[in-house]
């Protein structure tokens, strides 16, 4: 599966611990990265800045769902159950 362009729930609904350009300390679930375009395209997409947690997330049915909100509430649901 490919991403879902202008999506960006992955880029949102999940907390990240790592180091993202712009945010030193990673970022918290429910925030926008810095890196997100208002588009909901990401700035390091293909670029070795991009965060190793980043490269390696896969799309898949389950995670992304029918659309970018189904997308947001399925990632959301997996933040909690993994806290």
């Amino acid at each position: 599966m490919e991403c879902r362009l202008g999506c960006g729930a992955c880029c949102i609904a999940p907390s990240i611990s790592s180091v993202i350009p712009g945010m030193l300390k990673g970022k918290p679930a429910g925030v926008r990265c810095i890196q997100l375009t208002s588009d909901n395209k990401c700035k390091l997409f293909n670029k070795k800045e991009r965060p190793a947690v980043c490269v390696n997330l896969k799309p898949s049915k389950e995670m992304c769902g029918k659309d970018a909100k189904e997308a947001y509430k399925n990632l959301t649901s997996l933040e909690s159950l993994t806290r």
